[in-house]
């Protein structure tokens, strides 16, 4: 991670803005919030961009060199915008926190009267909704619209309270509610507030502002597959708690289709092409083994994806680590045969085992993922 001038001791609000591949878009967003706040309070503007290729963060750098409101982070080898936002609140000091996008789709000229509400009526967040009073997304596309609705609506069965827009990307909250939520966060996805308002319960004192969504000039949408797969799983993640960890849900469900591409390949080599069962079984595990990795580096760690030469380091480390779990399993469930346990309770205890053991050693020496 690389910081730049980062000093807002005396800041009152920061408005931390995640980027990726928004070069075009860093300064007519910078001018756009100083037109709109002057010298009516003390505020800077923390760009977070995950190390955009199109050279963002250049552009942020030389910005910061010519005014003393702008700061910049420049991720490396991480991805999501929640994340982005979470270590941008991270690393500022202000009482007061706006999350806001760079496409110039938000309203900043809304950021005066939503600092004021908060402050006046003692809110913990301050929400710019497309769907109260005047509010409205504008010239959005169809499909995006009804992709927002079903969200929101998929959003609300979680929340304790009623909530016009949960979805926004433009809200304004006090730092120190925050801190209360920020140890149980899941941090997945694209919507920070969405995972702060479920964690808080609700207690939360929220306030919706209308803004009417402006069209993107520049740049493209981040909406895409893994975006929407991030925010079902962080709901899947919420409804689950601290029971299991969703990485190893996915894990689990990547090793059930490993199930079936084993029996496959066994059943082509041995039945069809008529070769040994050693040799079939050999072929079946290597395959299957293989299937898993790439899975799990595109789905389970997307976020940790391995690319380049650190994909094949990361599927060598995988076959040790699986073949390890494949010991360990025959192991257990040996032994608990022999002490008496039945046949097929054996087996499920020694799969178990297995699972555990390939998920915790590849969360930890495959994707380097410390915090499973």
């Amino acid at each position: 991670m690389n910081t730049t001038h980062m000093n807002s001791a005396k800041t009152e609000l920061t408005i931390i803005i995640p980027t990726y591949n928004e070069k075009e878009n860093i300064l007519k967003t910078f001018y756009a919030i100083d037109k709109a706040l002057k010298e009516t309070i003390n505020w800077k503007v923390l760009f977070v961009d995950d190390n955009s290729p199109d050279g963002t963060s250049e552009i942020v750098n030389q910005l910061s060199k010519k005014n003393p409101k702008v700061t910049g982070i420049n991720r490396f080898g991480q991805r999501g915008l929640s994340f982005a936002c979470i270590e941008g609140i991270l690393a500022s000091t202000s009482p007061y926190i706006c999350i806001m996008d760079a496409d110039l789709q938000h309203d900043e000229t809304l950021l005066t009267r939503m600092l004021a509400d908060l402050k006046s009526e003692s809110l913990d967040v301050v929400v710019g909704s497309r769907y109260v009073g005047a509010g409205s997304t504008g010239d959005l596309a169809k499909h995006r619209v009804w992709t927002s609705k079903i969200a929101t609506f998929l959003s609300n069965y979680f929340l304790k309270q009623k909530i016009y827009d949960p979805m926004s990307g433009y809200f304004m909250f006090p730092r120190v509610f925050f801190d209360s939520v920020e140890k149980k966060l899941s941090g997945r996805g694209f919507k920070l507030l969405l995972d702060m308002l479920i964690t808080s319960g609700c207690k939360t004192k929220i306030k919706e502002l209308p803004y009417v969504m402006r069209s993107r000039d520049i740049g493209e949408s981040k909406l895409g597959y893994f975006v929407i797969q991030n925010f079902l799983l962080m709901l899947i993640e919420k409804l689950l708690g601290k029971i299991l960890p969703i990485r190893f849900v996915l894990f689990t469900l990547v090793g059930f289709t490993g199930l079936f591409v084993h029996f496959f390949v066994l059943w082509l080599t041995h039945i069809f092409y008529k070769e040994s069962f050693i040799y079939s079984q050999i072929m079946a595990v290597i395959v299957a083994m293989t299937s898993n990795y790439f899975l799990n580096n595109h789905f389970t760690y997307h976020d940790k994806k391995l690319i380049g030469s650190d994909n094949f380091r990361g599927l060598i480390n995988f076959y040790c680590m699986c073949s390890l779990g494949a010991f360990f399993s025959i192991f257990v469930a040996n032994y608990l045969y022999i002490h008496s346990f039945v046949w097929w309770l054996a087996g499920l205890l020694g799969a178990a085992t297995g699972a555990v053991w390939n998920f915790l050693s590849t969360a930890i020496f495959t994707w380097g993922d410390r915090k499973t």
